[in-house]
């Protein structure tokens, strides 16, 4: 990934995001995460995608899914420029939690263990920052684990 190019260009190019990939363009936010931003986007990887039940992906991308896949894939984007080193200093300014305003309109709350990020969803689902800081020039990517999902 190049900090030059936006979230797109470098998701697009990813070997391990070709599931969001294809989410966001069936979700139609290819416009929005080109835009000017800054967006800090929680990225799940195609294992995280694979985690998820048999046939959900596919069902999700049909074109009458398009609002829920919309609610999915916004709830993993915050507006700002959001670093690990952000993170980690709200965190322990909130007594071991800060709690982030998603675009989808949900919170999505953010603890430390072990040393680590931890993404805890409305659900009580989890996921970990797995590869910290890739900056784009509109906004940073944070690699997590598992799909969030909103309540």
């Amino acid at each position: 990934m190049y900090a030059n190019k936006n979230i797109i260009e470098n998701a697009v190019n990813s070997p391990i995001h070709k599931t969001l990939v294809a989410a966001v363009k069936a979700g139609g936010l290819v416009d929005t995460l080109e835009g000017a931003g800054p967006f800090t986007v929680f990225a799940p990887t195609d294992d995280a995608f694979a985690k998820l039940p048999a046939g959900t992906v596919d069902t999700l991308v049909q074109p009458e899914n398009k609002a829920t896949l919309d609610k999915i894939l916004t709830y993993h984007v915050v507006a700002g420029h959001i670093t690990t080193k952000d993170l980690k200093e709200w965190i322990k300014k909130g007594n071991g939690t800060y709690t982030a305003k998603t675009v989808e309109g949900g919170s999505l709350t953010f603890t430390m263990d072990m040393g680590k990020i931890k993404i805890t969803d409305e659900k009580g689902g989890s996921a970990w920052i797995t590869t910290a800081d890739v900056y784009q020039s509109n906004g940073v990517i944070q690699v997590i684990n598992s799909v969030l999902m909103p309540s």
